[in-house]
């Protein structure tokens, strides 16, 4: 136990009270006297230390302990039985979650993010509709699940963050440091969806929609209104809601339509350039909603969990609300059922298709934010006998339900633009931006009050994102503060948080300049791809080949009171890592070079995409062979191969 015998002192009453245990509860001797009192040593050091039991290294106490004292070690402190409560598990050094809903919520919030909104309709639409569900939640059963539980049970064990878990092997360690480049990418460029998504909600604040007609100055002659015709925009307010509720409705016939929301979204809130190179000017608003949004994260973690954890009682809850207030109005509109149609009328052909499984295989994957490490983080704050398994299903299932859900939003609103312009749903259906920015707010002008829709529309957005985004600074702070690990840096967390908070705001700043979209969808594509996969695999074999199956087995249980269901334990050992190994390939046969509408991405800014995806899985490297030199002394006697062999060798040791 590290030394905590030494720096305790245990009084006369409290040894006259050991001895008085175990005349009760060993009943004379049954076991080695040695043994029993190394047992009551260790009882005693977890009454002065609870916190040693959020440590690693106590799980290496347990495993130099015959069977018999670890039974009894573990009968004298309440909560390792299965049944009893912890009376005190509470970590005040990191401290923990207030209760075990903070935790529930704010893993919703992380999984469910923009992308089960913006992503998988347009997956499920295009890899055959309602077939496409079937590999979905085949893949959610057999890799979902299985590493979002071993994410949060990794973490919880550990009690640390994505660095500090790889103390069970120091040559590994390069794993977390990837994770948190991987976290930083992502952290830095889904912000600035964010903020544009606090643009337009504060945009919404008006009478009239500005995307709705075409006689604005940043319009062009392509530009054709779904809403009236142009001579109606002078109209009064309830003439131009009496209009849409007519349906009165008018498409230029043109070789290429270009819709005023469109126009709007480039021309006027991006005022894209015409190259990613060429960045122009900063736009103001977009960088003022970038602040305001950092603001908003920042004072939601300003005491870290303590206060993200309330919080989320409200952004992770909210956006069903909307979703359900979206829906409700959805179903009740002209052609709406025509697009539920089309989102899910199976086409059970492309069952068959090797592509519509890796679609279902990286959806999941992606979704549920697996190595982003994030799950590891959050976990990590949970009190050391929380049923992670519980809640990685309950989590795991919430986040596919709330993508299908969505699902009948977004085509249900899609549904009815294509009624209203006589075409089918497959012409106005789209994803990502597209879908959030242009397709989504076209439709809504179409609306009576569509104010109202949008403001609901884009606030759900705004929710959506900074569940995400409070985890992912939340994991760079944890780790940074877990790293150093003084008593100053823990009582000044809050400064870490500021300083990591500005540092984003910063880096963030370029993608808000007229070339912000074509960087932004540069990172989206390249930061956070295959090298997600490479990470989520490299822990597989670490934690069940290097670190041990069984070892980690006996983990979870002594953790849970229960063993992993065998279930669990085959997808970790095999199942998990063959699907990640074909989500990797399926990626890499699947390349296509990265285009934005009718832009194609020049050679060098190509480099510099696969040079960020690469950053990360490098790290997994550099950082390996640096920790295999430098994490044990070797006092220049031995070579770079038995410092390797040593590194494994703790690995068995803390086994």
């Amino acid at each position: 136990y590290k030394g905590g015998q030494e720096r305790m002192t245990i009084s006369y009453q409290q040894m006259e009270g050991c001895r008085e245990w175990r005349k009760r509860s060993c009943k004379s001797g049954q076991h080695d006297q040695k043994l029993i009192v190394f047992s009551f040593q260790f009882f005693i050091c977890l009454v002065h230390f609870p916190d040693l039991l959020q440590q690693h290294y106590l799980r290496n106490t347990f495993a130099y302990l015959s069977p018999e004292v670890t039974s009894i070690s573990l009968c004298v402190f309440p909560g390792a039985v299965p049944g009893e409560p912890m009376k005190k598990d509470e970590n005040s050094r990191r401290g923990n979650w207030g209760n075990q809903i903070e935790f529930v919520l704010t893993s919703v919030g992380f999984a469910v993010g923009l992308g089960n909104v913006w992503r998988f309709p347009y997956l499920c639409y295009r890899n055959g509709g309602g077939a496409f569900i079937l590999p979905y939640f085949i893949m959610l059963v057999f890799c979902g699940i299985p590493l979002f539980f071993l994410e949060l049970s990794f973490g919880q064990f550990a009690s640390l963050g994505c660095l500090g878990v790889w103390k069970i092997s120091p040559m590994f360690k390069g794993v977390g440091y990837s994770m948190m480049v991987v976290s930083t990418y992502i952290g830095i460029y889904y912000n600035v969806v964010i903020c544009i998504a606090f643009y337009y909600f504060f945009l919404s604040m008006t009478n009239l929609l500005p995307w709705t007609y075409c006689n604005n100055p940043w319009n062009t002659p392509d530009c054709s209104s779904v809403v009236g015709s142009e001579h109606q925009f002078n109209f009064s307010l309830a003439n131009a809601t009496s209009s849409l509720e007519a349906g009165v409705s008018e498409v230029v016939n043109r070789t290429k339509r270009t819709s005023p929301s469109e126009e709007y979204w480039k021309h006027y809130v991006l005022n894209i350039s015409d190259d990613i190179g060429n960045f122009g000017e900063v736009r103001l608003p977009i960088l003022g909603c970038l602040f305001v949004s950092w603001s908003v994260v920042f004072l939601c973690l300003i005491r870290g969990v303590k206060s993200s954890g309330k919080v989320v009682y409200f952004t992770a809850t909210f956006p069903y609300v909307v979703l359900t207030i979206l829906f409700i109005r959805g179903i009740t509109l002209d052609g709406a059922i025509n697009g539920i149609k089309y989102y899910l009328t199976p086409q059970w052909q492309k069952v068959l298709d090797a592509k519509v499984w890796g679609d279902a295989a990286s959806q999941i994957f992606y979704s549920l934010g697996c190595a982003w490490g994030s799950l590891i983080t959050m976990a990590s704050y949970n009190k050391f006998h929380n049923n992670c398994f519980r809640d990685s299903i309950i989590i795991s299932i919430t986040n596919c339900a709330t993508s299908v859900y969505a699902g009948f939003v977004i085509f249900s609103i899609l549904g009815f633009m294509a009624h209203h312009l006589n075409v089918p749903v497959s012409e106005v259906a789209d994803h990502g931006p597209g879908l959030a920015f242009v397709a989504y707010p076209e439709a809504l002008t179409l609306l009576p009050i569509s104010p109202l829709w949008s403001l609901l529309f884009f606030f759900m957005l705004i929710l959506l994102g900074l569940g995400t985004q409070f985890c992912l600074l939340e994991t760079l702070v944890t780790a940074i503060v877990d790293e150093i690990g003084t008593d100053w840096i823990i009582k000044n967390k809050t400064i870490v948080t500021l300083s990591v908070a500005i540092a984003g705001f910063l880096l963030g700043v370029p993608l808000t300049t007229q070339a912000g979209i074509y960087w932004l969808l540069l990172m989206d594509n390249y930061a956070a791809s295959f090298s997600l996969v490479i990470i989520s695999c490299i822990m597989c074999i670490c934690i069940m080949c290097i670190y041990g199956h069984k070892n980690y087995f006996k983990d979870v249980e002594m953790m849970l009171g229960f063993p992993p269901p065998l279930f669990f334990k085959v997808c970790w050992r095999f199942i998990s890592p063959v699907i990640i190994s074909f989500i990797l390939i399926f990626t890499v046969i699947q390349y296509k070079p990265i285009t934005y509408n009718d832009y194609v991405y020049p050679g060098w800014s190509l480099a510099i995409g696969f040079a960020m995806a690469l950053s990360s899985v490098v790290s997994v490297k550099t950082l390996n062979c640096i920790s295999a030199e430098v994490c044990l002394p070797n006092n220049g006697k031995s070579s770079f191969r038995d410092s390797i062999a040593r590194l494994y060798y703790v690995s068995s040791k803390s086994s």
